[in-house]
């Protein structure tokens, strides 16, 4: 199979890519570009694909001003042109297994009954993830697949973007009326496109060399 970029295509985007610090607030991402990017995150993988997240997209000029105080004032929560709120849906329960069972007999084709193997799996993988007490701990770790993944697929469509951890989670879980819901904010991400005075566009970045990090066997 051809490859569907080119590796020149995908290193040049990642070396693109930075941590933006600043938004242009005047530059919308375009509906068409913004719906590929919706869909990376729908397309992310997950354990047993159980996809326990849901994305909440803030793009209310009102609901960002919001938002930016208990993201420790950054600007890139009312700057930019999407604000991307990663949650997990926390406590998976055997509804949430019978939910993707269902989806994946109408998306595949088969019953319910035949898919009964996997389900006992993923219920008792589940079950005593739960007992040990890292279930939670487990589902949070998905969420940061899905930002890996959204912050790439930005990055091959010439979109900026900017992971953050500084906010307080019960305040943005106020905010966006999360409580009782059963899901909790876990990571953010702002998305838009870089100012042209923001002077961390130009810095070159740091990673250790190769051979630091890999180890061939």
């Amino acid at each position: 199979m051809d490859h569907p970029i080119s590796t020149d295509t995908l290193l040049h985007a990642l070396h693109w890519r930075y941590a933006t610090k600043k938004f242009d607030p005047a530059r919308k991402i375009p509906d068409a570009d913004w719906h590929a990017l919706e869909q990376a995150l729908v397309l992310s993988p997950s354990s047993a694909g159980l996809q326990p997240w849901k994305f909440i997209i803030v793009t209310d000029p009102a609901m960002k001003a919001r938002l930016r105080p208990a993201s420790y004032g950054q600007p890139q929560v009312t700057d930019c042109s999407h604000f991307v709120v990663l949650t997990v849906r926390q406590d998976l329960g055997h509804d949430h297994v019978d939910r993707h069972i269902g989806r994946m007999a109408e998306v595949r084709g088969l019953t319910t009954d035949s898919l009964g193997k996997f389900r006992d799996m993923v219920t008792k993988n589940l079950d005593e993830a739960r007992t040990n007490e890292r279930l939670d701990v487990w589902q949070t770790h998905q969420v940061y697949i899905a930002l890996g993944q959204f912050m790439a697929a930005a990055a091959l469509v010439g979109v900026d973007t900017c992971a953050m951890e500084g906010f307080d989670p019960k305040q943005v879980d106020e905010i966006l009326g999360l409580k009782g819901t059963g899901c909790a904010s876990v990571v953010c991400c702002a998305a838009g496109y870089r100012a042209a005075d923001d002077k961390y566009a130009g810095t070159k970045k740091v990673r250790f060399k190769p051979d630091d990090v890999i180890t061939r066997i």
